[in-house]
């Protein structure tokens, strides 16, 4: 279900690492929850290991409950598309694999139907100078990472791979979108 008693929605968005896309999507204002996990893939039980294994299907994701009255569901998406590279198949930078693909998995067929505007407009403009390759999958069961994963930038800022890789996608959001930060 995408829509809570009290007004929140979700998304799930995959942009390679989930440690990178739950960095930078966790301060945007509006954002009231978010989780790294699993989805879209054919073990019925996935873990880190498995999934890095390239064989489960699954892609790294986060699952964001949002307060649509703050942000809404279309900002999310263009936040996500602005911060990963959304015309590199299977790929981000050194991460290789499905388990990496950029891919929205739209709970509701409105979340769908924005999801293909905003690839179409993205398109429509040559905003990547590149074909844009992020899929459209059917949303299945998300399984959420193991805990050493949530918050894993917060966690472990000095981490090489969070100081090479995370941070200056955490610093580009600051730096474009402040506006849309938690204050």
């Amino acid at each position: 279900m995408t829509t809570s008693s009290t007004g929140a929605q979700q998304a799930i968005l995959a942009g390679g690492c989930f440690w990178c896309t739950e960095a930078v999507l966790k301060d945007v204002r509006g954002v009231q929850k978010i989780e790294s996990g699993y989805i879209g893939g054919h073990t019925p039980t996935p873990d880190y290991r498995s999934v890095c294994s390239g064989t489960t299907g699954h892609a790294e994701a986060v699952r964001v409950t949002f307060d649509p009255a703050q942000v809404s569901y279309t900002d999310l998406l263009g936040l996500f598309f602005a911060t990963h590279d959304p015309t590199s198949l299977n790929r981000q930078g050194a991460d290789v694999g499905t388990q990496y693909r950029s891919a929205v998995f739209p709970l509701t067929p409105e979340q769908e139907a924005q999801t293909r505007e905003v690839i179409e407009d993205l398109t429509r403009q040559d905003v990547f100078g590149q074909p844009i390759v992020t899929t459209i999958e059917p949303a299945s069961e998300f399984h959420v990472a193991e805990d050493y994963h949530q918050n894993y930038y917060e966690n472990n800022p000095r981490q090489p791979y969070c100081v090479a890789v995370i941070a200056p996608k955490v610093t580009k959001l600051r730096q474009y979108y402040a506006d849309r930060l938690r204050a």
